[in-house]
């Protein structure tokens, strides 16, 4: 089987999974953090090589504070919860912002805890133009932008799967994507399953990838 080298996560669904399950929307988010762990794990055994989870964007805020409150937790419980496994963390989001929880600021420099291994990327309040917004300034005569935006340290991305239903990538790293296969699950993230995994793991093997050539 062709295994992708980066997968990019988008664990969408937690509101309407909790409105499903009689609780307020707030409260589905705590229950997003233990499926990530479980992905994460997924990809050790499968040899992925990096793989990056769509935490909360700059738009979420918008949000009420309720809601905001419990996304931010949940995103700092889940890189804390990482911090116990064998993995190469790094946090990308705009660190100027009152938005962006403090807990998360050492994390904004690759860390490597236990043995290493596996690079895991939180995307935390994170906008797709404040990734962008340093290409003003980039050389154009040059080959890459990478170096340009503010994402740089993070790889091209093999396979984007999408959790919920949902059939857009919502600002999820717009450069790395460039040449993403897209996979969509339709049950909402909290009710996740290793079987979610490993049929976007298929799918792509059947995929035809040529970048373009």
């Amino acid at each position: 089987m062709r295994v992708p080298e980066h997968i990019g996560i988008i664990p969408d669904g937690n509101r309407r999974w909790a409105l499903s399950n009689n609780m307020t929307k707030d409260k589905g988010y705590e229950y997003g953090i233990n499926p990530g762990l479980e992905v994460f794990k997924l990809c050790q055994n499968e040899n992925i090589k990096e793989v990056t989870f769509y935490g909360f964007t700059v738009d979420n805020t918008k949000r009420p504070t309720e809601q905001k409150l419990a996304f931010t937790q949940a995103c700092i419980d889940s890189v804390m919860l990482l911090t116990k496994e064998d993995c190469e963390i790094l946090v990308i989001g705009n660190t100027e912002s009152n938005a962006f929880p403090k807990e998360l600021l050492p994390f904004t420099t690759r860390k490597k805890f236990g043995n290493g291994g596996t690079k895991v990327n939180f995307l935390i309040h994170y906008g797709w133009e404040w990734d962008l917004n340093l290409l003003k300034d980039a050389d154009f005569s040059k080959k890459h932008i990478l170096p340009y935006i503010h994402s740089k340290d993070i790889s091209r991305i093999d396979l984007i799967i999408r959790w919920g239903g949902r059939r857009r990538l919502s600002g999820f790293l717009p450069v790395q994507s460039v040449y993403a296969d897209f996979y969509v699950v339709d049950s909402y993230w909290p009710s996740f399953t290793p079987k979610d995994f490993y049929d976007a793991l298929d799918w792509y093997n059947k995929q035809d990838v040529t970048l373009g050539g």
